[in-house]
């Protein structure tokens, strides 16, 4: 399926004009932030934005409300913090990993310092900057949490020597030492073999074309065993739930100065050390069972212009008093920015309410 219109992914310097101002997605490769790098963030959004810190289905971080001159000062302090390593390929440095990878006992092995090399090489090859803003890299540790993500080249580790390269459907056992360079190989590919498409998947034959690119012949069936890392405890490391994946300026704060390092997960959570304090009293979550677990919400009113309600205020208001549901995801519009890649309980705004799954609220 050839696309007629641009890529209009936001990024920090491609930034989308909302209705509330500049939106800037910053891109967290691995999702590993350092306690300084988020302040500089956190700072960012009270200085230039609206104050608060998007977390992303992606993993990224993204700033709201900026003014005109916002996004040039903002692009200053990224690249001052090791956030904008290039220029070029700024929009395209989509790479997820396994949040908890080699922090507890279900991680076979430690993807993060793949996920680093993968970036950088990435960075070093001038064509891959022309990746449309879609495209997704994602590094399993091998206990399933990425399977939903539909990545468009993922490697789940099978153990400390090899994991399994996927493009879709299938998957073939590769040696991690040669994982970056068969992932950027496999980008390179789909360079070639699309048209205006931005993802394999919208390719026809694109998995076949690509893997016939790298001489490899996926033959493997892919595990079934998925896996959604909660809140709470998890080895050496905490989960953190923030509701609506909102960080105000006090949660921020609080998540800089609990350690070094962060790191930011697919679903709207934080990982900090075991035995942070002080996050509850902020308003963010560490427990498994609450009502936010799984909840989310696109922007709406009066962020985006298509929003036909103010989801997050209507949300933070109703869900509070329900028993938890599990995915619920709330919608401003019938586009579901932002929707879960799993099933999920459906809360659209229609104008003058809410249809939850088809059924008027």
């Amino acid at each position: 399926m050839a696309r007629t219109d641009g890529d209009r992914c936001p990024g920090v310097l491609a930034v989308h004009q909302a209705a509330d101002g500049g939106l800037a997605r910053v891109r967290v490769p691995g999702g590993r932030l350092t306690a300084t790098q988020l302040d500089v963030l956190r700072l960012a959004a009270a200085e230039l934005g609206d104050g608060r810190l998007e977390l992303t289905s992606r993993g990224n971080v993204q700033i709201r409300g900026l003014q005109a001159d916002g996004p040039r000062d903002l692009s200053d302090r990224l690249f001052a913090a090791g956030l904008l390593p290039s220029i070029a390929h700024e929009r395209v440095r989509n790479i997820l990993a396994s949040p908890l990878s080699g922090l507890d006992q279900q991680s076979r092995y430690d993807v993060l310092p793949v996920a680093t090399a993968l970036d950088l090489a990435l960075c070093d090859r001038p064509a891959l900057a022309d990746l449309p803003g879609r495209f997704l890299f994602a590094l399993d540790d091998g206990r399933g949490d990425l399977a939903e993500q539909a990545a468009d080249v993922a490697v789940r580790a099978l153990d400390e020597r090899t994991a399994l390269l996927s493009l879709g459907t299938r998957g073939v056992r590769v040696e991690w030492n040669v994982v970056p360079e068969l992932m950027l190989a496999a980008a390179e590919a789909f360079l070639e073999v699309r048209d205006q498409e931005w993802r394999i998947a919208e390719v026809a034959r694109g998995e076949e074309l690509v893997l016939e690119r790298l001489g490899l012949r996926a033959t493997e069936g892919l595990p079934a065993e998925t896996a959604r890392v909660a809140a709470g405890v998890h080895g050496t490391a905490l989960v953190v739930t923030v509701p609506l994946g909102s960080l105000t300026q006090e949660q921020a704060a609080a998540l800089v100065g609990v350690g070094d390092e962060v790191r930011i997960t697919p679903w709207r959570s934080v990982v900090v050390p075991a035995g942070s304090t002080g996050l509850e009293e902020v308003g963010l979550v560490i427990t498994p069972d609450s009502v936010w677990e799984g909840v989310t919400a696109c922007a709406g009113q009066p962020g985006c212009a298509k929003a036909l309600a103010d989801v997050r205020a209507d949300a933070t208001r109703l869900v509070s008093g329900m028993a938890r549901v599990g995915r619920m995801h709330w919608s401003g519009c019938e586009r579901r920015c932002g929707k879960p890649g799993a099933a999920f309980v459906d809360v659209l705004a229609v104008g003058n309410g809410y249809l939850v799954d088809g059924e008027r609220l």
